[in-house]
């Protein structure tokens, strides 16, 4: 009998908690930034992860910010779309997206868009360093626009906001606790860090993001932030949701400079 209770009590809290709709599968992963080597590593540890756990209507999320900083960002949205054809993948817009978009045609943002991480991004799509570094801002977008098909351009402004399954909002950055979910700014979506971050009271769902970056996934009471740093520090995160469980994988650049892939714990 008590163990039957004991049984009871622990079906109840696990119905308290955060969850997945039953049969589902969800990863999520964070800002990649140009690292498609990480990206790669991380598809086939899902990939096989999803074989190995068994049926389930899996989705896989990308948190955006696919694209500056790190060496590839083109052949990172190439494999995204790619991988798009074989499964249900869904992509977010982050700033950097933004950023890159709207560099085409202003002149500003292109300064600001080159200056955080765009320089690499424009050479991913064939652009020299060379003739970049030596050209002025008009000519940087020229150069551009000849590098980057416009369907290529269309494919990534299709990107999507914000995505919720379950007990859970996908977004890139975070929302502004002052505003329901279904009316949030779509700047604060890929922008907002404060106050945000610092928030502690609940929110409508938990709130999955990137943009900000962490030493390991932050996992807080009413968000989970999974944005490691992938081009700096070598490591990309994913969270697994499945019913009210989580957990992590991640591919890591070890001292070598060899790529693989992992669990990793952490406490929630």
């Amino acid at each position: 009998m008590l163990q039957f209770l004991r049984s009871l009590f622990s079906d109840n809290d696990d119905a308290a908690l955060p969850a997945v709709p039953a049969g589902e599968r969800v990863y999520a992963v964070g800002d990649i930034h140009g690292r498609l080597d990480l990206f790669n590593a991380l598809i086939q540890a899902m990939e096989q992860d999803d074989a190995e756990a068994g049926s389930a209507r899996t989705t896989f999320i990308l948190l955006g910010d696919l694209v500056d900083r790190g060496p590839d960002s083109a052949g990172v949205v190439r494999r995204a779309r790619e991988w798009q054809q074989q499964r249900n993948v869904r992509i977010l817009g982050g700033n950097h997206e933004e950023m890159f978009l709207r560099s085409f045609e202003d002149a500003e943002i292109m300064r600001h868009f080159l200056r955080h991480g765009g320089r690499q991004t424009v050479e991913s799509y064939g652009v020299g360093r060379e003739e970049l570094g030596a050209a002025d801002i008009e000519k940087a977008q020229k150069l551009m626009n000849k590098a980057v098909s416009l369907s290529e351009r269309e494919y990534i402004a299709g990107f999507e906001d914000v995505i919720v399954v379950g007990d859970y909002v996908f977004v890139h950055a975070g929302i502004d606790p002052d505003v329901p979910l279904d009316a949030q700014r779509k700047s604060d979506l890929r922008w907002i860090r404060e106050p945000f971050l610092s928030h502690a009271q609940p929110f409508e769902k938990v709130v999955v993001h990137g943009h900000t970056i962490c030493n390991a996934p932050e996992v807080r009471g009413n968000r989970i932030g999974i944005d490691t740093g992938a081009y700096s520090s070598g490591r990309l995160t994913a969270l697994v949701l499945e019913g009210s469980r989580r957990r992590f994988i991640e591919a890591v650049e070890g001292e070598d400079g060899k790529i693989f892939a992992a669990p990793r714990e952490i406490a929630a």
